[in-house]
């Protein structure tokens, strides 16, 4: 169903996969992107990028299985994060590489930007996922 993609010829990715290709007949979820807001919408951890990271991940499972799929079956992320600092992008990115979406691994960019839809928020990701037959 899945069939993850390092070109040969370009710098192996450290944990990240080039291309995620996908057989025509699977079904794909565009996902929202998540955000590190509580059950209540109140933001989790105001100031701390990694804790936000956490909680955006936490959302974005939940996401996944309100339709029948899980952080094994996304293919694509992006990852944005309110930073121009490559230390904080890379803390963020180290919360997503623990999270098991490196276990694919799937496709993704990481993306420093200037700000975010909520006040406060840092992180945000948003994905492509397949849902797997045993969901439909």
């Amino acid at each position: 169903m899945i069939r993850r993609v390092t070109a040969p010829a370009l710098f192996p990715p450290p944990t990240y996969s080039h291309a995620s290709v996908v057989e025509a007949g699977t079904k794909l979820a565009f996902l929202a992107g998540s955000v590190p807001l509580d059950a209540e919408g109140r933001i989790v951890g105001e100031g701390d990028p990694v804790r936000q990271a956490e909680q955006v991940i936490a959302n974005l499972e939940e996401q996944l299985r309100a339709i029948g799929s899980g952080l094994a079956h996304v293919l694509y992320t992006d990852v944005y994060v309110v930073s121009g600092e490559t230390s904080v992008l890379s803390a963020v990115w180290e919360v997503v590489e623990a999270s098991g979406l490196s276990t694919g691994p799937h496709s993704s960019t990481l993306i420093g930007v200037a700000c975010l839809g909520y006040s406060g928020q840092l992180v945000e990701i948003t994905a492509t996922a397949a849902v797997p037959e045993e969901a439909r």
